[in-house]
């Protein structure tokens, strides 16, 4: 995965004293794209598909715990807050609203983000976002941290195998840097929030009263989720739900292409 040479970073401390690192790439004065990785990922996730997104303003941010963010071992990592140090990043770089892309748990941010400020998101969609624990299939996939830290690039793989449609894969470098540079904490919290947060509501559920636009992209062959369960996301009034045959839980990684195809579109509409 490569970085554009246009990229611009920068780092945002937060009223909580936390620093936030967000990338930007395309127009500063076009429409706003977020993308937000999931668990053990960063911002890095998207490289793949941010050269065909920037005819918009497209945001990546790391959230806490991951990438360059800060990742501190006192708390922080409930979905709630991630949403709202997320929220609060618009408010400094000036976004007045934006389509909202999450991947896998970063869906679930992007649903928490929807449901406390709802101003700010026009449209939202989810990639292989599982939407309640009854959909969850993996087993083995970096639901615990291994037992000692850093683990080794074998436990790594071993725990991202089931991210990707085809037992073998072999998992970008970069993706085992981004693992390697948690913590232990922020590892195993991050992912007990998704949890709690699914536990607590169903994302359908949330979602149905939001009146938010809603693109659903599943790759058909997620072995970490039910990809028959992106049909439940069809409770939310207008939601578009589309299967893609031959990828995994990763399409963003796997095949940029189709995904920007479809986001693209819904992007023209909503953003």
């Amino acid at each position: 995965m490569t970085v554009s040479e246009a990229t611009e970073f920068s780092a945002v401390k937060l009223d909580d004293g936390h620093t936030i690192h967000v990338c930007q790439d395309g127009p500063r004065d076009a429409p706003v794209l977020l993308l937000i990785h999931g668990s053990a990922s960063s911002a890095r996730s998207w490289d793949a598909l941010v050269p065909l997104l920037t005819a918009h303003r497209v945001m990546r941010v790391d959230l806490l715990g991951h990438g360059r963010s800060d990742k501190p071992d006192d708390g922080g990592y409930a979905i709630r807050d991630q949403a709202r140090r997320t929220g609060e990043v618009l408010d400094r770089l000036g976004v007045g609203h934006t389509v909202v892309v999450g991947h896998s748990s970063g869906g679930v941010t992007a649903t928490a983000l929807a449901e406390q400020r709802p101003e700010l998101v026009s449209g939202l969609v989810l990639v292989n976002t599982g939407p309640g624990l009854g959909a969850f299939i993996a087993t083995g996939s970096g639901a615990a941290a291994p037992r000692r830290w850093p683990p080794s690039d074998e436990q790594i793989r071993q725990l991202a195998s089931t991210g990707f449609s085809r037992p073998g894969y072999r998992v970008p470098d970069a993706l085992l840097d981004e693992v390697r540079a948690m913590t232990a904490h922020s590892f195993a919290a991050t992912m007990g929030s998704t949890r709690a947060y699914l536990e607590q509501r169903a994302l359908p559920e949330r979602l149905a009263g939001l009146g938010k636009p809603l693109l659903v992209l599943f790759g058909e062959d997620d072995r970490r989720w039910r990809s028959s369960s992106a049909a439940d996301y069809r409770v939310v009034p207008g939601a578009r739900v589309e299967l893609l045959p031959g990828l995994g839980h990763s399409p963003i990684l796997e095949d940029p292409p189709r995904v920007a195809g479809p986001l693209l579109d819904f992007a023209a509409l909503h953003g």
